[in-house]
Formats: structure tokens, sequence, C-alpha cells
């Protein structure tokens, strides 16, 4: 097992979720904490606890984001227009290698952080390495050429392990996806219940 895979493990084993619902998770059969005193359980938590482990549960999902940019994104959510729950989610799922991963491209997020560092993806025909660029509706994301062949992706896009979203419009054969718009919280195919509000009621306290 390699180092990333084992800590994506202990990451679903700690927060006590699925986090990205995949059918080999360690956590379907080992549902308790990692280390030598975590098959006592997943203790409960205060509130703050509780606003804390939701923020945690997000920052995981999208790969582990860290917590400086994290707390920037909310902080941009705070300054849009418009529900700041629904600014949240819309930022994080605008992210490229947030629709790398909810297009099957890749099979889990960090791969398509890696996928978008390696220069693998286009943005309307421009090339982009930074995994947190943001999408706008009407964008078109294709593959390169070099990275249409890599099996990793063919097996990924074959797999069908996860829906493709509403807000996502595929073209399979040319392995190209268009970002219709940005998605409602309702709209997005979270594997495990998310709870953004909790999430900006924990930064709200500060």
């Amino acid at each position: 097992m390699s180092k990333r895979h084992n800590s994506k493990e202990k990451i679903c084993r700690r927060l006590g979720e699925n986090l990205w619902g995949r059918p080999g998770a360690s956590i379907n059969t080992r549902n308790y904490p990692p280390g030598m005193h975590g098959r006592s359980g997943h203790k409960r938590s205060t509130d703050y606890g509780v606003q804390r482990l939701a923020k945690q549960k997000m920052r995981e999902h999208y790969g582990d984001v860290s917590e400086k940019q994290f707390f920037g994104i909310y902080k941009e959510a705070t300054r849009k227009r418009g529900d700041t729950v629904e600014n949240l989610v819309g930022l994080l799922e605008s992210r490229l290698d947030a629709f790398i991963f909810r297009s099957n491209f890749v099979p889990t997020i960090f791969a398509a952080r890696q996928f978008v560092n390696h220069k693998h993806v286009k943005v309307n025909n421009k090339k982009v390495n930074i995994p947190s660029y943001v999408l706008k509706p009407g964008d078109v994301i294709e593959l390169t050429e070099k990275a249409k062949q890599i099996k990793l992706v063919i097996d990924s896009i074959s797999s069908n392990e996860r829906p493709i979203p509403g807000y996502i419009e595929m073209n399979i054969p040319n392995m190209s996806a268009k970002y219709l718009k940005v998605p409602a919280f309702e709209e997005i195919p979270y594997a495990v219940k998310m709870e953004p509000h909790l999430v900006i009621e924990f930064y709200s306290r500060a």
C-alpha cells in the first residue's frame, strides 16, 4: 500500500466517514480511528467539535486543502453576494481538480491534483497546471493527447464508479467535459453528509 493511499485510509477512519464513497475503503470494515486507542471508537464532541469536524470533512473531501487556503475560500464566500453556504460549495466545486475528479477522469481527488500539476489538462484549449484554478460556466476542459492514453484515465472513465453530476456535460469520445454552471449544494454528489453551514459557523466564531 502506498504512503498516499495509506494516508487517505487514515483520513477516513479518523473522521469516521468514507469521504469519497470508495467500495474498497478500509473504514467499511474498520470503522474506528487509527492508532493504538482507536478501537475505543469515535468520541462524542462539543458544539465546537462538531463544527470543526464538519470543516475537516470538507477540507479533506477536496483533497486535504490547506487550512490557509480553505480559510481564504471561506473569506471569499463571505465577500460574494448571496448565500454564504452556496458561495462556499460553489467555489470548491469550481476548482479544476474537483472538476477533474467529478468528471471521472481519475479515480481520486488526490490523483486529480497530481494530474493537473503534471500538465495533463487543457482549459479552453490552453494547458493549466494549477489545481486551484477556478473554472467559469462555459469552460471546456479536455485532456491532453498524452493523458488520453494513460491507463489510469481509461480505467477510471470506463469504471462509472461515481455518477456524473448534472452541471457537467461529458464528451467521452473526445475525453473532454464542459462546466455548465456553478452548482447548488443540493446538486453536488457528496458520498457522505456534508454540513457547510457548520463550516460557516466554525469560522464565524473567530
